[in-house]
């Protein structure tokens, strides 16, 4: 089942123009100038292992170079928290599988196209680590020029990355293309950090550059619905304030509300896996910590204590619309 970090990059860069400006960042400069960038379509279908689609996803897209010849992009989104030491070899299956299907597709070209194969990579443990090339996986032996000898007998492959977790804050937001894209690197790189509810508040620009590009409010619900998923209280809390600052105040409200039903779905699904009332009773914290309303440890215990499940179906209600502790909790015990 495809999870918050999967939905979200897929979305965003699933996109023919944000693709290319992920696209652009990464590729070496001649690679740039020759693609015909009007091209650029995405394709059907992957070629992940199915063990391992919660923790990668992959996009590939088709496009021109100026002189004619067709180009194949390959893009995998890697969410998983380790770095894995044979990426190398896994993207290599990745690509043969890939132009394995393109040949199926077109089985009257005697030549394949050039494939590309770039990771994207935005894990919370530090900058990746692992070999960019197959052959430096393989124990070579001798030294020396010997050693050059025995390289050139084995398997040669290299995939491009693009390491997010390496690049500054700075750097991110001064890459070209569309406001979305330049949010989405900046959300991925902070996302599993604890940094993210600090620097929410420094992208508050960008944010109204999003909600004001076509599409701008579906983006816009898309990039808080993705750090309501992921983020801690203060994170939640965080988004929640630069939401009510980049749009009015009934709007925000709305999506609110809608943001609030869908953590009272998740807490419900929490809450088959840990208790029923103990689903609702988180659910009605994490909203009112979404809705940047103070929730203090005796307030909290009240709340996660209760067993009444009509008591916190009321207090659940309440919640959605609540600018005070004191609009949800009465004075009934529970």
């Amino acid at each position: 089942m495809p999870g918050p970090h999967d939905l979200f990059a897929r979305f965003t860069f699933g996109h023919p123009e944000r693709a290319a400006a992920e696209l652009r960042a990464v590729l070496p400069p001649h690679v740039v100038s020759e693609v015909d960038w009007s091209s650029l379509r995405r394709e059907s279908g992957s070629v992940v292992d199915p063990e391992l689609r919660e923790t990668e996803s992959d996009l590939l897209f088709t496009a021109r170079l100026r002189e004619g010849r067709p180009l194949l992009l390959y893009v995998l989104l890697e969410h998983q928290s380790s770095v894995d030491r044979w990426m190398a070899l896994r993207m290599l299956r990745y690509v043969v599988r890939q132009v394995e299907h393109w040949r199926e597709k077109h089985p009257e070209h005697p030549m394949l196209p050039v494939i590309i194969p770039l990771v994207m990579y935005h894990g919370p443990d530090g900058a990746w680590s692992a070999p960019r090339r197959v052959e430096e996986l393989f124990d070579l032996p001798g030294e020396g020029e010997q050693r050059e000898r025995w390289r050139a007998l084995v398997p040669r492959f290299e995939y491009l990355l693009d390491d997010l977790t390496a690049e500054r804050a700075e750097a991110l937001m001064a890459r070209p293309g569309p406001p979305l894209a330049r949010l989405a690197w900046l959300v991925l790189r902070y996302g599993r950090t604890e940094e993210l509810a600090h620097r929410l508040p420094e992208w508050t620009a960008l944010f109204a550059q999003v909600q004001a590009a076509p599409d701008g409010t579906e983006h816009l619900v898309v990039v808080i619905r993705y750090l309501l998923l992921i983020g801690d209280k203060t994170t939640r809390r965080a988004a929640g304030q630069v939401l009510h600052s980049v749009m009015d105040v009934q709007r925000a409200e709305e999506l609110m509300r809608s943001w609030g039903e869908t953590l009272i779905e998740r807490g419900l699904r929490r809450g088959l896996r840990q208790g029923r009332l103990q689903g609702r009773a988180e659910a009605i914290v994490d909203i009112l910590a979404v809705r940047g309303v103070a929730v203090g440890d005796e307030a909290r215990q009240r709340i996660l204590a209760c067993t009444d499940a009509a008591t916190l179906d009321r207090w659940l209600a309440r919640a959605l619309n609540a600018t005070t502790l004191s609009d949800v909790l009465d004075t009934q015990a529970s």
